[in-house]
Order: structure tokens, then sequence, then C-alpha cells
């Protein structure tokens, strides 16, 4: 049986083109086909096209200059190694989000700090018994003031109790560098990645355009002899963002690093 996209035609459109954005066949600065030019193409009416490009507007991928025309805009996905905020930072240094991560302008907001009954996934991920709680820290993170990533950070208590993990504001030098100094030294972490749309919250936190679903990475970080450290619930924008990961391939009867 032939598949039947159920989408508004609008919305069908508008994937069309941001495939062709994302991709690079329709580069930075690329003035898109007349309206009359993709009523033909996609056997439309202007209305649908111009409905199609209003959700690629708001989305940021182009933007209209009167009496020009719509032009792709320069708006490159954030090209994000999970890895790459893992290690502490170098004593004296912020966090590694605050220094931008070579995208921009970055800030933590604290939007709370409390001892929780965490989800049932996150008591599972730290090892935590039935009915034992956690610290929670739950962020917003920007870049050049544009919110990113909402982030969920779970920690046993035992080991947050009495650390700037339980107080009311930020970490200096970031969460890494703390465990480290702490004695519990971020070795190893597991990421699971879905996608899925954005609840309310979800998307007025990250003022998200229209219909943009959202990745969700539940991570787990390990410490020497493998014991969860941490359990983060971390919430991105799906139309931002691009998952990058690197593997480097030991010789043969070596060992792989990640």
């Amino acid at each position: 049986m032939a598949y039947r996209d159920a989408r508004p035609r609008h919305h069908q459109i508008a994937a069309e083109l941001r495939a062709l954005i994302m991709s690079g066949e329709l580069a930075t600065g690329t003035r898109l086909e007349s309206t009359q030019q993709l009523m033909t193409r996609f056997a439309v009416t202007g209305q649908t096209v111009q409905r199609a490009l209003a959700v690629l507007k708001d989305e940021g991928f182009v933007v209209g200059r009167a009496g020009l025309g719509v032009f792709v805009r320069d708006l490159s996905p954030l090209a994000i190694e999970p890895a790459a905020y893992m290690p502490p930072a170098r004593p004296g240094a912020g966090s590694r989000w605050t220094d931008g991560g070579g995208h921009g302008r970055g800030r933590i907001h604290l939007v709370d700090v409390r001892e929780v009954q965490p989800p049932a996934s996150v008591a599972v991920a730290l090892g935590l018994a039935d009915g034992v709680g956690a610290q929670l820290r739950q962020q917003v993170l920007f870049l050049d003031d544009e919110p990113v990533e909402l982030a969920w950070l779970y920690f046993p208590l035992d080991l947050a109790r009495g650390t700037a993990l339980a107080e009311r504001r930020l970490v200096r030098g970031g969460i890494p560098r703390l465990l480290a100094e702490a004695g519990h030294p971020p070795v190893d972490w597991t990421d699971r990645i879905s996608a899925r749309s954005a609840t309310t919250e979800e998307a007025r936190l990250l003022e998200l355009p229209g219909e943009v679903p959202v990745l969700r990475t539940a991570r787990t970080v390990r410490t020497d002899g493998g014991r969860p450290i941490e359990a983060s619930v971390l919430v991105k924008g799906a139309h931002r963002y691009e998952l990058s990961y690197h593997q480097v391939v030991a010789p043969a009867g070596g060992a792989s690093q990640q």
C-alpha cells in the first residue's frame, strides 16, 4: 500500500525545503524560488506556499527581504559533541558551557535546586532503592541569550549534601570539576537519545516555534569503579542541534577510544 503523508501540505513543503537547507543544497544567502515557482513545483496555492515559508521563518531557517524575496539565513546547526562538556574545566576557568563551547556566549539560568523523589528511570540510573531521594538541579542553558537546552541534573544525596550541588547558585568552574575535586571524577557516561514532541513547558522555556520536536538525552555519568554520580535529562530543540560523535579505532589488538 502506498504511503500517504497525513501532515498538512504546508508542513510537507516546509520539511522538503528544510531538508535542502540542512544538507547545504540551499546554502546560506541563497534566494528561494518565487512564490509562483514554488506553487508550480509543489502544485499548491499561494496561500499554502506562504504558510510553509512562515514555518521556516519562525524556525529561523529563512528570512524575507522586502522587494527581494526569501533567503536562507546563516543559522548553522549547533554541532555538539556530547563528550565536550564532560572533562573538568581547567583551574581558574569557567564551566565549559559558559565558555560557549565555540558556539557563542554561553549562560546558565538556574531554575530550581531541591531534594526530590526522582523519576523511576533516574532512580534506576543512579542505583537508588525505592523511596530514596536525589538532589535536583534544574537549569536552562542559553547561547547568545537564546534558550537552547533544558537540563534536569540529579545526584545521589550522600554525594550532594554539604556541597555546592545543594546550594541555590551556579557551581563555580562547573559540575564536572566539583565532582573531580570531591574525589568522584567523571570517567565514563552513557547517552540514550530519543526524539518526541515538546511538552507545553518545554516549548515555553525553549521558545520553540510551531510543531518543532525535541531531542531528549538521558545521560548517566559514572566515576571510578562504575559508581553512578549523575543522571541527567537534557532537552533541546531538534531544529537547532546536530549531535556529533567521533570514534578513534585502535590498531588490531588495541583498545578503541571514544
